[in-house]
């Protein structure tokens, strides 16, 4: 809901310049974050992490509209991270608890189909009332959601068997909780694929203005709701056809997919080229997800699901940073951006085909 009316909202504040720092802020938290999201979901259970971070949503989209000025704003946006970097690390631990192995790409992209029906609803949602009823209304209403988030949780009962009561020692994070070394391939996949969606949630607004689309939350409605058709179909091919291939294909339409959003003149090149990007990042993602869940030690899935949640927050963060600097609200940049975003996913479709021909070596 927040992020087509951030940016205008930023600019009203004089701090136009930071667009950049929107996205980048909020996963830098987030990224931050995860170590410890990571090590409590493994240590105090996966339902009081997930709460953790339905509150942080709460209390943040609360207190925007008492905002007065870019260093409150560039504040708040760092602790609203908190709640990306607890939730979604909890709620992947809990998935991959109840669910049989077999079936857990199909889980992952269950889970993410219902994750994209709100990042459908939610653009369009904010931009009709921003518009509408201005931007407090937004902010009151995603409160709102995260609010109705926390009473739901309340209900959930907790899968991890051997739990620890919460102590001011278990945030003391060591080296081994920073990272699982299990997920490194999907670590690396996550974060070369990471810098196109960062880059896109951060430009998406002044592009769709620049080709003539007022309501700036469409286009990522657009974006989500084919993220949303195809996220139930790419886990379960992956769990047929292995995690890699899967991946592999993906890689591939996401740079076709950044070339046709970067040489996009109208609002229907612009859709056609989000709407193939939201096909290939909605079967990524629980792709990823679902392979660091197959490779984690089963008594430290927290910390291997937290590790690719981090790549994913490097990714996004740098590429919404970047994105944000070298565009500097000059249009005749757009292009130059997202060729960024092909080449490094360009990068990816290498990698996997490397550790493809790798393990086929091994194998023969």
């Amino acid at each position: 809901m927040l992020i087509p009316e951030l940016p205008q909202y930023l600019t009203n504040l004089g701090g136009a310049e930071y667009k950049g720092l929107i996205i980048s802020l909020f996963t830098l938290t987030a990224m931050v974050s995860r170590p410890f999201s990571g090590k409590l979901a493994d240590t105090i259970g996966r339902v009081p992490v997930i709460i953790v971070g339905s509150v942080v949503c709460f209390g943040c989209s609360l207190v925007y509209p008492l905002l007065t000025g870019v260093a409150g704003f560039m504040l708040l946006r760092l602790i609203h991270g908190f709640s990306t970097g607890f939730t979604p690390t909890g709620t992947a631990a809990y998935l991959s608890d109840v669910i049989p192995a077999e079936r857990r790409g199909e889980a992952m992209g269950l889970f993410g189909t219902f994750g994209s029906l709100g990042m459908a609803g939610g653009p369009a949602l904010g931009g009709a009332l921003g518009n509408s009823f201005g931007l407090e209304a937004v902010f009151y209403c995603s409160s709102a959601f995260g609010l109705v988030s926390v009473l739901i949780l309340m209900g959930i009962k907790e899968t991890l068997n051997e739990k620890h009561k919460y102590g001011i020692g278990l945030l003391k994070v060591s080296k081994q909780d920073l990272f699982e070394p299990r997920v490194l391939a999907p670590c690396v996949v996550m974060v070369l694929l990471g810098f196109s969606y960062g880059t896109s949630i951060t430009l998406i607004p002044d592009f769709g203005e620049f080709v003539g689309i007022r309501n700036k939350g469409l286009i990522l409605t657009y974006m989500t709701i084919a993220s949303l058709f195809i996220r139930l179909i790419g886990g379960r091919a992956s769990d047929r056809y292995g995690r890699q291939p899967v991946l592999l294909v993906c890689a591939f339409f996401i740079v076709v997919s950044m070339l046709v959003i970067g040489f996009a003149q109208t609002g229907l090149q612009l859709i056609i080229g989000f709407t193939l990007y939201g096909l290939a990042n909605g079967t990524s993602s629980p792709t990823l997800i679902a392979w660091a869940t197959d490779l984690s030690d089963p008594k430290f899935r927290g910390r291997g699901v937290a590790s690719v949640y981090i790549f994913m927050e490097l990714g996004i963060g740098i590429g919404a940073l970047l994105s944000g600097t070298i565009y500097g609200n000059e249009s005749s940049r757009f292009l130059l951006v997202f060729s960024m975003c092909a080449v490094l996913a360009g990068l990816a479709v290498l990698y996997l085909l490397f550790r493809r021909r790798v393990s086929q070596g091994i194998s023969a």
